[in-house]
């Protein structure tokens, strides 16, 4: 339960399951997940599920393109801060190291 809760606390979590998500959405249409509109549905049951999926397909990639560039900004930020970090420390040490006036 513990590594569920530090998962989902995860700074990235959020972008990552909308991505997820989409690739999910995708792939599940590409091997055929609008079969439904085959079956016999009375006609405003049809309109309503072909308004959802148009709904879903027009506004999924921008979903993605949205979390993945969210993902990349956060590891930036994160490697960023990481490289001044050890710059900081790395001045610190070598200050620590000179001799006292």
């Amino acid at each position: 339960m513990g590594m569920l809760m530090r998962v989902v606390r995860n700074e990235y979590f959020p972008a990552a399951a909308v991505l997820a998500l989409v690739v999910l959405f995708w792939t599940a249409g590409l091997f055929g997940g609008l079969s439904l509109l085959s079956r016999s549905q009375p006609p405003l049951a049809a309109l309503l599920w072909l308004l959802f999926v148009y709904a879903v397909a027009v506004l999924s990639p921008l979903a993605g393109l949205l979390a993945a560039v969210d993902l990349a900004r956060r590891w930036w930020r994160n490697r960023r801060r990481g490289k001044l970090r050890a710059a900081a420390r790395a001045r610190a040490a070598s200050k620590a190291d000179e001799p006292a006036h």
